[in-house]
């Protein structure tokens, strides 16, 4: 594959994966797959602009409402976008709407851009990804037609196992580990036709005896109660994790590494 070392600026659109949730810094800020792919367009690109809008526990409405214009308006060399996935998750939705939304959203971002990104999100295996399967490959299906219709590029992450894996999601179950980030990066990487650092991005990860019967029920115990019940907490109330929180990089701005300080969990 051909390096490409043209793109010179990128905007990146979403909720929490976007935002880079569960890859934790130091000092309590989230990195992610988008910081670490800003970083490599970085350091082929003097002068590289980056902007993140994501904002964690943000459904699909909120992100054209709230990031869309914002993100067309900068008018980047590339913008990804990844959405729709929490309203899969919510008890109730309309799968319509949500394919409505996506649709604007990426009737708006593909003229601002040269090159929209979408993607196919990753699914770690368990009964939460059973239980929401149909809604999030209806949801995909969206995205592919959108990404022909549009000429986007499509990342598909459902269809690599090593994001299966348990052990590259956090202990919440809902996002990736820093493990799982560097992979998503790759992923893109790639996919804009850059040269591979990790062609084995896809390649599961070397089996290791699994947990005991006691450390599982420990684990689920310690799932459920820090993490469980509270987002369960938050879809009865209508609240949100992001709620009041700003993107952590609002400004189409020279890259310079992570921004510290900003807001973690």
């Amino acid at each position: 594959m051909q390096t490409n070392a043209t793109y010179t600026s990128l905007v990146a659109v979403g909720d929490s994966f976007t935002e880079g949730m569960s890859d934790l810094l130091p000092d309590g800020s989230y990195r992610g797959w988008a910081d670490l792919l800003a970083g490599r367009m970085a350091a082929r690109t003097p002068g590289f602009r980056y902007a993140n809008l994501a904002v964690r526990g943000k459904l699909i409405g909120q992100i054209v409402a709230e990031q869309v214009d914002v993100a067309a308006a900068m008018r980047p060399d590339v913008i990804t976008l990844v959405g729709g996935l929490n309203d899969t998750l919510r008890p109730k939705v309309d799968m319509g709407r949500v394919r409505g939304l996506l649709e604007e959203a990426v009737e708006r971002l593909a003229p601002a851009c040269e090159r929209l990104v979408l993607m196919r999100s990753p699914g770690r295996n368990g009964p939460v990804l059973e239980r929401f399967r149909p809604r999030m490959e209806e949801l995909f299906t969206v995205v592919d037609d959108l990404a022909k219709r549009h000429d986007a590029l499509v990342v598909d992450l459902y269809g690599a196992p090593s994001l299966a894996d348990p052990r590259v999601w956090d202990v919440d179950r809902l996002h990736l580990s820093a493990e799982g980030h560097r992979r998503v990066a790759e992923a893109v990487w790639q996919t804009l036709g850059y040269e591979a650092e990790d062609a084995e991005w896809r390649t599961p990860m070397a089996p290791t005896a699994p947990p005991g019967w006691v450390a599982r029920r420990g684990a689920d115990a310690r799932f459920a109660q820090q993490h469980l019940l509270p987002w369960i907490g938050r879809r009865l109330t209508g609240r949100s994790s992001g709620d009041g929180l700003p993107a952590k990089r609002p400004e189409l701005l020279p890259y310079e590494g992570p921004v510290t300080g900003g807001h973690g969990g």
